[in-house]
């Protein structure tokens, strides 16, 4: 059993494909046996991928600023529900839970959270699976811009091997079930 970290969209206005995405990957960490660790909210996609797990009988722990509990954004029938003082404290808390990482398609938030987990295993801090869902091709502008930065000199090149893209949430769950450590270069040149 794995304990993954889902970083998503908060938003229910998104396309439909993605609420789908978010339903068929938490039913799918509950019925692999996994753990999902994730924002704690009950809206948009984060609510979606959370009510699945439950419903699929796996187990969620939820992580939440004290800000958005006071919101009743909580979700409150997760297995565990911790209230943490700000955002930068849920984020520490979240990458201490979790084996795996994925981001779905997000916003602001979510590129924030899965840059940080990107950051930390580049330095050696991490050294787990870290997943974007590629659906749709949301993430495909991105990895061009890390290719760029790999091309540029801005990052080494075998950083690009610090992610696995994957197309569905299948593919994603795949790689964090078969996934080996590596040992990567120094970070600087």
């Amino acid at each position: 059993m794995k304990n993954i970290c889902v970083y998503c969209s908060s938003s229910s206005a998104v396309a439909p494909v993605f609420t789908k995405l978010a339903r068929r990957l938490g039913g799918m960490i509950g019925k692999r046996g996994h753990a999902l660790i994730y924002g704690g909210a009950t809206i948009g996609l984060m609510g979606e991928v959370s009510r699945a797990v439950t419903t699929a009988g796996g187990k969620v722990t939820g992580v939440i600023p004290e800000i958005f509990h006071e919101r009743n954004l909580s979700y409150e029938e997760a297995d565990s529900l911790i209230i943490t003082a700000d955002l930068r404290e849920r984020k520490a808390r979240m990458a201490e839970l979790a084996d795996a990482f994925i981001a779905m398609p997000g916003g602001f938030g979510t590129l924030e959270e899965i840059m940080e987990v990107l950051t930390l295993k580049q330095i050696g801090l991490l050294n787990v699976p870290v997943v974007f869902i590629n659906a749709d091709n949301f993430y495909s502008h991105l990895f061009s811009l890390f290719n760029s930065m790999a091309e540029g000199s801005f990052m080494k090149k075998e950083y690009l091997d610090l992610y696995h893209a994957a197309s569905d949430a299948g593919e994603a769950l795949d790689y964090i079930e078969t996934f080996v450590p590596g040992k990567l270069p120094s970070k600087w040149f």
